[in-house]
């Protein structure tokens, strides 16, 4: 018979004795048996991988690092056991792939969340894709003028057209539309006094508030009116020898109703130019078309661009990546004196736009240069955001009945078939229901927070046979190549067809199949 060895002893004598003494020498064997690194590493099936070795290294510290904590965690007696199991080459190989893997990956947007900031808001259109190919492959004349053969600047890219577009004197870009509200900030009011609103003291994503990107341009900011109505003598009152800005920002996040009252932009100003003081807006998503055409699509209150330049404001700020439907960018338009003022600035060089963001953004604006009609439906290849946003309820519903019916085709000899119907399944057994349903999509970006757009999904609820929760499914969705992120509504895992492109219909329905391979 085999003797024992020491270790196996030390576990034994920890179990039938309670000794402390023992225990900690039990504990210390096991921590002893834990597969060494360099070990795992030569193990011929893990070498002939072809991924780096740092990947399989920190992948197999990972696990033995996992596998030293259970065995610390563990009674005496069972540490031992723990410490001995073998460590899979296969989950080394997984998760050293997983290090491997680009972070940044692409997602099916399936949450009807059309400028869904977590997911990269506005998704490019062709002509933006195909110049961003054509730029970033090779070198440029961002900075370099071709007629003179000198240095140029990359500003004179897309400010001519950004201009024409909007009505306004000259235009420059930056990174953001937060880097453009404090550069304005910065070149026209650092020192001295910005009156605004209290009711447009705002916050947007990532904790950006009006009060503290004042603080931080070095603008001192003076509150007039009140949280729900601010007049024209608000402002009166408050403009004095220090003030240089009147700045009035669009509450795009959150909708204020009832008794309210603001002074419109073109009467502020109006009150701004009788007293010699600049008006600056923040419109925050901002829009190139007519009023008339987001009415056409159900929506409004959402102000444009080119009416905020008609309304003589100095300075406009705008996103790039929100209804305009280009890369992330800020966008500054306005009076050329004014903008000229933002280009010298020291600031200017810290938020400029790089190469990408400006071929990305020159090939969407010229996409509305040159459309014929300047509707969501000729913008579509431009802005593939409008099209989602113009798109009919009716047509949503056609491509949620298309793709229910390659789940039914795809599972119509398995035991447990999808249902069909609008609303409950046919199949209250099945371990997962899956029926036709009509949702809402929203704009989404910090725009328009309150509109709804009529659409249609597909819903998907555990059966009475379900062991997996709605949180579950979606975490395997999550886990698609590429993944699929939806939506949890009314105890239900809701796929909006609204914001699935075309190009990824056939992925969304293997990822919906595979819910049910999964089982």
């Amino acid at each position: 018979m085999a003797k024992p060895s020491d270790s196996d002893t030390a576990s034994r004598g920890a179990r039938d004795t309670g000794d402390p003494g023992a225990a900690a020498e039990a504990r210390a064997a096991a921590f002893a048996r834990l597969p060494k690194i360099d070990a795992l590493l030569a193990r011929p099936e893990l070498a002939a991988l072809p991924l780096p070795r740092w990947a399989l290294r920190q992948a197999a510290r990972a696990l033995v690092d996992a596998r030293r904590e259970a065995v610390r965690r563990a009674s005496p007696e069972r540490a031992m056991a723990i410490a001995s199991r073998a460590l899979p080459a296969a989950d080394i190989e997984r998760r050293a792939r997983a290090l491997c893997a680009p972070r940044l990956r692409p997602v099916i947007n399936a949450t009807g969340v059309v400028l869904h900031t977590n997911l990269g808001r506005a998704p490019l259109g062709t002509r933006a894709l195909e110049r961003l190919a054509a730029i970033a492959g090779g070198y440029s004349n961002l900075e370099f003028d071709l007629a003179s053969g000198m240095r140029g600047s990359r500003h004179q890219h897309v400010g001519a057209l950004l201009a024409a577009l909007t009505g306004a004197e000259d235009a420059l870009v930056v990174n953001n539309c937060a880097a453009a509200v404090m550069l304005g900030l910065s070149a026209l009011a650092a020192g001295r006094e910005v009156i605004v609103s209290r009711g447009e003291l705002i916050e947007i994503g990532g904790s950006f508030r009006i009060p503290d990107v004042m603080r931080l341009s070095g603008a001192r900011l003076v509150e007039v009116g009140t949280t729900n109505k601010t007049r024209a003598r608000d402002y009166e009152a408050a403009i004095g020898d220090d003030t240089a800005l009147l700045l009035k920002v669009h509450r795009a996040n959150f909708a204020m109703l009832g008794f309210t009252e603001e002074l419109p932009l073109r009467e502020l100003v109006a009150l701004g130019q009788r007293a010699g003081v600049s008006t600056m807006m923040d419109l925050g998503s901002g829009w190139l078309l007519a009023a008339a055409e987001l009415q056409a699509l159900g929506l409004q209150g959402e102000p444009s661009a080119p009416a905020a330049v008609a309304s003589g404001a100095d300075l406009v700020c705008f996103s790039g990546d929100k209804l305009l439907g280009g890369p992330q960018a800020g966008i500054v338009c306005g009076r050329a004196d004014a903008i000229a003022a933002l280009r010298g600035h020291p600031l200017m060089r810290a938020l400029r736009p790089d190469k990408l963001a400006l071929a990305a953004l020159e090939a969407t604006l010229e996409g509305y240069r040159d459309c014929a009609a300047a509707t969501p439906a000729h913008l579509a290849e431009t802005a593939p955001v409008l099209a989602m946003l113009a798109e009919s309820a009716d047509s949503v519903r056609a491509r949620a009945e298309a793709a229910l019916t390659r789940v039914r085709a795809a599972r119509s000899a398995g035991a447990n078939p999808a249902g069909d119907s609008e609303g409950e399944g046919d199949d209250p057994d099945a371990d997962i229901d899956i029926a036709l349903t009509a949702c809402s999509s929203r704009v989404g970006g910090g725009t328009l927070p309150i509109a709804e757009l009529p659409s249609w999904g597909l819903a998907i609820t555990p059966g009475r046979a379900a062991a997996r929760s709605l949180e579950e499914l979606a975490a395997q969705l999550r886990q698609a190549e590429p993944a699929v992120v939806a939506r949890i509504a009314q105890e239900r895992l809701i796929l909006d067809l609204r914001t699935v492109r075309p190009a990824e219909f056939d992925h969304l329905v293997a990822a919906v199949l595979a819910l049910f391979a999964a089982r």
